[in-house]
């Protein structure tokens, strides 16, 4: 039996098919699992088209996270779709250029709260939205990036980050009642559209592969989709408020390796 079969699953946050969300829409579906996906505003239309390389045909949805209405018509789109969800992946952030990059001390209070409310508030916003397709067994699974340390570069999504990990935590507690998991997979960098958008963030990969027990490819999205199928799946039934990093090793060693030791 496939690791999902017969499983629903939501996943936001597919762009291009470098995403870590289409990677796991890619193994959920080669797993059994039924796919929907959510895109965005301009990039829809992106993402329509990449959902053309998925093994099957998925439904598509606009979601805006920072937008009430938004997020109803979504839930009133999955719910015309399927009457539960057994997962839900969030592979949602993003931050105005002046919050990376740039020190601590560039950012406007607005800018610092629009990284808060897209790549950490939403995962709060998502769990809301679909609550009533979500129940015993479900799995909530947020994409992070080990925000234990400062890195350099991160600046305020690494805030944003921090902030994410401990929502997790208060959403497991809050959830656990209903049989709902919520956990995250602390991902080391991959080479998609967001990493791009972070000034000298090649810089950070290579010092990462160098640095990493296990290696680091910063090219292969696929060690992280298995954790988060592993996570969406019902092979840890009692694992919930955790973070599981899938980084090579790197947030074991205690320092940072390469240039930015």
């Amino acid at each position: 039996m496939a690791l999902l079969e017969n499983k629903t699953i939501l996943v936001t946050g597919i762009l291009t098919d470098a995403s870590l969300a289409f990677s796991v829409a890619r193994e959920a579906q080669l797993e059994g699992a039924t796919v929907i996906a959510t895109g965005f505003g301009r990039g829809l239309s992106l993402t329509r088209r990449v959902l053309r390389k998925l093994p099957e045909p998925v439904e598509l949805l606009e979601l805006d996270v920072t937008d009430e209405a938004s997020l109803t018509s979504c839930a009133a789109g999955v719910a015309e779709l399927t009457d539960r969800l057994d997962g839900l992946v969030h592979a949602i952030g993003f931050a105005p250029a002046a919050c990376l990059g740039e020190g601590m001390l560039a950012a406007s209070a607005e800018e610092a709260a629009t990284a808060f409310t897209i790549s950490s508030y939403s995962l709060a916003a998502l769990c809301r939205t679909f609550l009533s397709l979500l129940g015993q067994g479900s799995s909530v699974v947020g994409l992070d990036f080990d925000a234990t340390k400062a890195w350099p570069l991160y600046d305020w999504m690494g805030v944003a980050k921090a902030s994410l990990e401990s929502l997790n935590r208060y959403l497991a507690r809050d959830l656990g009642p209903a049989g709902i998991r919520v956990n995250l997979v602390a991902a080391g960098p991959i080479r998609t559209m967001a990493a791009k958008s972070i000034p000298g963030f090649s810089t950070f990969e290579d010092a990462w592969a160098s640095g990493a027990p296990l290696g680091w490819d910063v090219n292969d999205s696929l060690p992280v989709a298995k954790a988060v199928l592993a996570l969406l799946s019902e092979l840890l039934p009692a694992t919930t408020g955790e973070i599981l990093h899938v980084d090579g090793g790197v947030h074991a060693l205690g320092a940072m390796q390469g240039p930015y030791a």
